[in-house]
This record gives C-alpha cells, structure tokens and sequence, in this order.
C-alpha cells in the first residue's frame, strides 16, 4: 500500500520478475537466431543440432504448450534452412537430427501441457478459496440503513489467486450508521488475518463504545494483541521490532451517520472520503492527522477525536481504498475520482458503482495496481424512516 499521490515509483521487485520472465522466453528463440548465423557463415562446421534440439525444451520451461510449438516450428524452418543453404539433404546427420527434434519436441509439449492443466486446477482450486473468504469477511452492505442508502463495491486487483487486505463494513446501531473502510498494508493470508482482526472489532465496538473514537482505538488494540500472538507463535518474542510494527498497520476511517444532518469521520492515516453536494466534490480532510492502526506508539499526544461535517438529504458520500485514488495509466496519471463522481452524479448508487468499474479499468486499460474497495452512501430525503412496507 502507498501514500496518496506520491510520485510515481521505480521498478520493484515484481517489475524486475516480469522482465526476467520476458528475458528467459526469448532464449529458445535467440538460440535458434545463433544457430541460424552459425550455419550460415563460414563457421557452419560447428556442430549444431543439440543447440536446435534443446529450444522446444527450453521454451516449455517459461511459455507454455503455445510457445513450445512456436519454438518447435522456429527450430524445424532453421533446420530446413540449413539444410538447404549447405546441400545437406540425404545424410545421415540432417534426419537424426530432425527425428531427434521431433521427439524431444513432442515430449516437451506434453509436457507443458500437463503442468499447465495442473496450474490451473490448482490455481481455480486458490480463487475458490479466496473468494470464499471474501465472502466470509466482506459482507454485502444493506440497501438500506437507518437515514442512507448504500451500496459497496471490491474490485480485486489479480484476476489470480492473490487475496487482498481490503476491508469495509456498514452496520446500524443505537448511535446511528457506523461504516468502516480499510486497508492492510501488504497481501495474502496475513492480510486477510489482519483485515478479519480489524472487522472483528469494530463489528464487536460499534454496538457498545458511544464515542467513535474508541470505536477505531478498540480495532487498534485487538490488532496489536493479534500481532503479538502472531509474534510469539513464530518465535519473534513478544515486543518485536520495528521492522515488524511496520509491516503489520491499516489505515482506516470510521464514519457515523446519525438521524441529524451531519456525518462524523474518525481518519486513521486513510485517504479521505469525498462528499459530493450540488455537482461539487469535497474531500472531508481530517484537522488533525493521526497514525494509522498499529503504529500508535510512533505519535504521542491526545487520542483525537472526531471530525463532524454537514451530510443533508440528497448529499452522497464516498468512501475507499488508494486502489481508486491511486489508480493510473500508462503515464502514469492518477485516476480523477472527484471528476468521476461529478459526471455520474445523477446515477443510482449501483449504476454509480458500476461506472466506476468500467471507468477504473477504462483508465488502467484493466491493470489495477491494487485491490479496490467502496462504500457509495446517499443521504435520504425521509430522514431514515421506513415505510411500513420496508425500505422505499
């Protein structure tokens, strides 16, 4: 996870893994380029053919059943080139090596193939898995809750078997509709962890701590109890370093929506939420900036509290992760989000959403660079009472 609109980051680690990956599926080919000026130069009496013979093997290494046969077929126009520029047809040396490319390319397609099929059985086997925890931790918000309406949206940014550290929740109390959007920094198994710690608590506070700022505090300290257990349990002592503080923190914002025409957002190092009111979007910047969740020990000072705007009826509220904010194109321009919501301002909650989908992986050319979660909450004219039908 980033800080909003920093500049543009240099090469990581996954960018030098895809260029390495690039570099070692040319091999096969540069193989037979070699083999080609070999044969067709003066130097043509070096023996060749194991060269040739190897690139279907090396191809099914990185590129699959595809990219075996297109080496195969590369290999066979290089042999048959060759073969015809030196006057080789009719010896011995030109079948056996035609018989021996034939084998060892058969051989490498069915080998390929068959530990693509099990890649992808395996990997169907992961989606079903992460999806399901998904589910489990992300549940649908209500169409309807006390004084709003709402609607949520994740978008997950592999179309693998990667599980994000995305996190929200709508839930309404005595207090009034109390939201929370989240993100953990880093992905996996202990992201989904420490997002299921997170939404833990806050489900569990919601309902008792009066002050939204305990609210977020409570998701703050089962997080730190989680990690100290997760310390001990891999032998990094209680305390730990650092180094692990620092890998394990969310930032998140709490926002509460009572019966009264105003909103309180509590922000722990999130980016903002944007309140868009008679075709003009503002982001609801905290006064005071506090630490995200898990680094609390790195700021002293009071413990906040939290920041109250104007929410009247037909105002609508956005809530999400950096994936939006933080999502750019191949210039790597970052995503207008206030711009967005402008132009989609007279659509449904779920039309809105929708559009921001199509738009996000219009605007990435549907490369997200990060999971992206949002919950899109629309101020009720009736003030937030229910018909005796049910939601109107």
């Amino acid at each position: 996870m980033r800080a909003p609109l920093r500049s543009p980051p240099g090469p990581g680690a996954g960018g030098h893994h895809q260029v390495l990956f690039a570099l070692a599926e040319c091999v096969p080919f540069a193989i037979a380029l070699l083999v080609l000026l070999i044969e067709l130069t003066p130097a043509h009496f070096i023996y060749t053919g194991p060269l040739l013979v190897a690139t279907p093997a090396l191809a099914a290494v990185t590129m699959g059943p595809k990219g075996t046969l297109a080496a195969a077929g590369v290999a066979v126009g290089v042999s048959v080139t060759t073969a015809t520029y030196n006057s080789a047809w009719g010896t011995q040396q030109v079948y056996t090596n035609f018989l021996a490319l034939f084998l060892v390319a058969m051989a490498s397609f069915m080998t390929s193939r068959a530990a693509r099929t099990r890649q992808e059985n395996e990997l169907n086997q992961i989606r079903r898995i992460a999806a399901a925890a998904q589910e489990v931790l992300l549940r649908p918000v209500p169409d309807r809750l006390g004084p709003v309406r709402a609607a949520s949206m994740y978008l997950a940014a592999e179309t693998g078997a990667q599980i994000g550290g995305d996190l929200y929740d709508a839930v309404q109390t005595r207090y009034g509709v109390r939201m929370i959007v989240g993100d953990v920094r880093g992905k996996g198994l202990p992201a989904v962890r420490a997002a299921a710690v997170v939404l833990g608590a806050f489900r569990e506070a919601v309902h008792y701590e009066d002050d939204l700022v305990e609210v977020i505090n409570h998701c703050g300290a089962a997080l730190r109890r989680d990690a100290v257990v997760a310390n001990a349990g891999t032998g990094a002592g209680v305390t730990g370093g650092d180094d692990d503080l620092l890998e394990g923190f969310v930032t998140a914002l709490v926002v509460q929506v009572p019966d009264s025409p105003h909103v309180e957002v509590v922000n722990r190092g999130h980016p903002p939420p944007l309140l868009l009111r008679n075709g003009t979007v503002r982001f609801l910047t905290p006064t005071v900036p506090l630490p995200p969740l898990g680094l609390e020990e790195f700021v002293s000072g009071p413990p906040g509290q939290a920041d109250r705007y104007p929410f009247a009826p037909g105002d609508r509220l956005l809530l999400c992760t950096d994936g939006v904010i933080e999502a750019r194109d191949r210039d790597n321009v970052f995503f207008d989000l206030p711009e967005a919501m402008v132009t989609m301002r007279d659509h449904s909650r779920q039309a809105f959403l929708e559009g921001m989908r199509q738009a996000l992986l219009r605007h990435t050319q549907s490369r997200l660079a990060d999971d992206v979660a949002i919950i899109l909450v629309d101020r009720c004219e009736d003030g937030g009472h229910r018909s005796a039908d049910g939601p109107t």
